[in-house]
């Protein structure tokens, strides 16, 4: 087992009337399965109170469009998929991914279950349903439209605490020659650069190549293909059809499985040690910050991102610290951080207010952030990144 500091809800922001309540706090501690490897949560939050109301959009970040556009277009090539086929996404959000599917005259289906951002992906012309992926809904849809050549699950695939009937489900709705295709956060690279603030609840399961290959056996699939991504500091893309689909395996899976068993992920020991890491940089991160404030600097911090609650819950990173947050969500502007109530700002109060640094909670956007705000750091403004290492610039 290992252990982080009990935080509320990643995404659970407030209004400024609602300053008062005291938000309830839930265990965040791991459990690693030995027969297996996988590693997973203890405590499941009701989904409907973890996703109904969600906050998180996919669009309003510039860098995650382009790569869903780039994706998107992988998938029409790799896949020959064309204006015939039905391509379903779990985890729709805005429909952003969906949307470099509908340009080239394919059809699309998203489901999700955040209504109001359901709404919006409607608005913009993406075809939604405000749903949880049941089996319930795979019938709904092969009955009003087709067998998929295609299912995604983007970043949602560690979300879900049925993932045997999730993948169950996906199994029935795909074509013979379908594909189902995710992308996850991925275990090897939470381990190897120490992105322990990835760990939240919205994230039950932390995915690596060896107990998902298990997995997918399990429920007659097969995992024929596996890439690393950059994406959240370090992710992967799977695909995988029916076993008997018409892929060959390329090799890909057996090496990131060597890879892993290398690494020693398979191992409880090495979470031990994980521990050990957070530690050491919990202690260098903790030692800037606050003799920058004794010296009686201003810190920002950029990004109410998920990850930013585990961070500064297990760091005891407040407002002792933190004077004001940034993010470009207009959903989360004006809106106070889960359980530390620190208020979330537009990204031009960095000019208002003028902060002598700015801490990069949204640290697998460093590079994008920086150079939006080069204005800042001309004016003398410096930035720190928390993960994964400590630098100030």
């Amino acid at each position: 087992m290992f252990v982080l500091t009990p935080t509320p809800l990643a995404n659970a922001f407030i209004q400024d009337t609602q300053l008062e309540m005291e938000q309830p706090i839930f265990p965040l501690e791991l459990f690693f399965c030995k027969e297996c490897s996988h590693l997973q949560l203890s405590l499941v939050v009701n989904p409907e109170i973890l996703f109904r109301d969600y906050l998180y959009v996919s669009g309003t970040s510039k860098s995650f469009t382009a790569h869903f556009q780039e994706y998107a277009d992988y998938c029409i090539g790799r896949f020959t998929i064309t204006s015939n086929d039905l391509v379903v996404d779990i985890g729709s959000n805005d429909g952003t991914f969906l949307s470099f599917f509908k340009t080239k005259n394919i059809d699309v289906l998203g489901i999700d279950p955040a209504r109001s951002i359901a709404a919006e992906a409607i608005k913009n012309g993406v075809e939604t349903w405000p749903e949880f992926f049941t089996q319930t809904t795979v019938e709904q849809i092969k009955k009003k439209k087709q067998p998929a050549k295609l299912v995604s699950a983007n970043n949602m695939f560690a979300h879900a605490d049925n993932l045997g009937a999730i993948a169950e489900s996906i199994g029935s709705l795909l074509a013979p020659d379908g594909v189902f295709i995710f992308e996850v956060s991925y275990l090897g690279a939470i381990y190897e650069d120490t992105l322990f603030d990835t760990i939240y609840h919205e994230h039950l399961a932390y995915h690596s190549i060896l107990p998902l290959d298990l997995f997918f056996k399990s429920k007659n699939m097969d995992l024929f293909a596996v890439e690393r991504i950059k994406s959240h500091g370090g992710s992967i893309r799977g695909m995988v059809q029916l076993s008997d689909g018409p892929y060959k395996a390329d090799g890909s899976v057996q090496s990131l499985i060597n890879y892993e068993i290398q690494l020693a992920l398979n191992n409880p020991q090495t979470w031990v040690q994980f521990g050990k890491n957070i530690d050491l940089l919990r202690n260098q991160l903790t030692k800037l910050l606050s003799r920058l404030k004794n010296e009686g600097n201003s810190i920002a911090g950029y990004g109410a991102a998920a990850k930013a609650t585990t961070l500064m819950y297990h760091f005891n990173i407040g407002q002792n610290i933190i004077d004001f947050l940034i993010d470009d969500s207009p959903l989360k502007q004006g809106l106070y951080s889960p359980g530390l109530h620190i208020p979330v700002e537009a990204s031009q109060a960095i000019y208002e207010k003028k902060p002598d640094y700015i801490l990069i909670l949204a640290w697998n956007f460093a590079s994008q952030i920086m150079n939006s705000h080069q204005e800042y750091s001309d004016r003398g403004g410096k930035f720190i990144s928390p993960l994964p290492e400590v630098k100030v610039y």
